[in-house]
């Protein structure tokens, strides 16, 4: 399995350079992405493919279904460092439709150190069991609780400090809510975008 992975990298290496000699002195020089995503770490939503990016253009965080929590440092790290250092434009909170992990918060299942980590999806579906009530089956129910959590990590990352001292410094940044359909290879807009001026005037007024 490593051999064939090892393998595979060394065809797209070289098909890379013979499309473009210079392609990887390029993008060693420098690291400039305008985004940071925040995604889950299913393997079948990898960030640069699902948005049609090449390398260099995104900067990712990812964890089990894509939850924002306001004490991982691991996110905060990433963040600051997209923030202050990559001087990213936008922020892209992305969870998908037929998430694992929306899935075993919403199980009476035990499943270790994940029931830990999915608690903040456990409390949303509590926080809206009557909205969800109302989808028809357990699987929209699940998708309809997915974008929940989308919209709740845009709201946290909007609300960190880091967030918050940069939009008072000026900077331009929006946090955008996304959510990936597994079935369509489409990217959904969830309209939750948050910018300057916008939840930084309420919180801090």
């Amino acid at each position: 399995m490593l051999t064939d992975l090892l393998t595979r990298n060394r065809g797209w290496s070289a098909d890379r350079t013979a499309g473009d000699p210079d392609y990887f002195t390029g993008l060693a020089a420098q690291q400039a992405p305008e985004y940071f995503w925040i995604g889950c770490s299913d393997s079948r939503v990898p960030a640069n493919v699902v948005a049609g990016l090449a390398p260099g253009e995104v900067f990712v965080h990812r964890n089990v279904a894509n939850v924002v929590h306001s004490s991982d440092m691991n996110l905060l790290s990433a963040l600051e460092f997209a923030v202050d250092a990559l001087k990213v434009r936008e922020i892209i909170v992305c969870g998908h439709y037929g998430c694992g992990g929306v899935q075993a918060a919403t199980e009476d299942l035990p499943h270790g150190l994940a029931d830990h980590w999915l608690e903040p999806i456990r409390r949303l579906a509590r926080q809206y069991s009557v909205d969800l009530s109302r989808s028809t089956n357990h699987e929209a129910r699940r998708d309809k609780l997915a974008e929940l959590n989308v919209i709740e990590g845009v709201m946290r990352v909007a609300e960190t400090p880091i967030l918050q001292r940069a939009w008072a410094n000026g900077s331009e940044i929006a946090v955008h809510g996304l959510i990936y359909g597994l079935r369509d290879g489409l990217l959904h807009d969830l309209n939750c975008t948050i910018s300057r001026g916008h939840l930084h005037q309420e919180v801090t007024s």
